[in-house]
């Protein structure tokens, strides 16, 4: 049994979700806006948080950047429930450090189903120890990247990224194979958000212009 947050204002989603997410055995604790998230988080962090974009008081995406940046909440899982479907606003989602994104409307059977496989991905032991190239320090444990020993600052998804990046040296890599290892899922709505990832990772890192390969049409290799 986990125990799951599910904060959305609208009473007949939250009931929807909460009964499903019951009938699977999960524990839930409901909230209607986003400034009573990171109190509730504080006081006893949940194993999953299910968060919608559009609430009262503080925004979605305000609040998946919060729990980013608290130590203490980073590395919650976060599934991001909205009925805009933009591919911008996934793409937001997600940079800011979304792990999931469904759009309503949803079936809740699915939604269930990709809170069962986050919480199995959240549960396997993350690589340990330091990887390192060409002047880059990857440190899994404390999740810090250097560069020449200067600290650069990553989000959760560029540090997965470049880490699986390194972990694969010399190895095509699609961009569907990318969305599927390390955001964890069949991401259905496109591809972009690889691109805006390696874009980062180039400018965070000036070392990988050039050591990032574009495979035309494909996706990206690290020589």
């Amino acid at each position: 049994m986990a125990s799951i947050f599910v904060v959305e204002d609208d009473p007949d989603i939250s009931d929807l979700i909460a009964h499903y997410l019951q009938k699977a055995g999960h524990a839930v604790k409901r909230l209607t806006s986003g400034t009573e998230v990171m109190p509730q988080l504080r006081a006893g962090p949940p194993d999953l948080v299910i968060l919608d974009l559009m609430l009262p008081g503080m925004d979605g995406l305000l609040v998946c950047q919060a729990m980013r940046a608290d130590a203490a909440t980073a590395s919650i899982p976060i599934i991001m429930l909205t009925a805009r479907g933009d591919e911008a606003d996934r793409i937001a989602g997600l940079e800011l450090g979304a792990d999931d994104y469904v759009t309503k409307p949803f079936s809740a059977k699915e939604l269930v189903a990709r809170v069962a496989a986050r919480l199995r991905r959240h549960g396997t032991p993350p690589p340990t120890g330091i990887i390192a190239y060409d002047g880059i320090s990857i440190d899994a444990d404390r999740h810090i990247v250097t560069l020449n020993g200067d600290e650069v600052k990553l989000t959760a998804k560029e540090f997965l990224l470049l880490q699986y990046l390194v972990q694969h040296r010399g190895r095509v890599l699609s961009r569907d194979v990318l969305l599927t290892d390390v955001w964890g899922y069949q991401y259905t709505g496109g591809t972009r958000t690889v691109d805006v990832h390696i874009r980062r990772l180039r400018e965070k890192l000036p070392v990988l212009n050039d050591a990032i390969e574009t495979v035309k049409q494909f996706g990206y290799k690290l020589l």
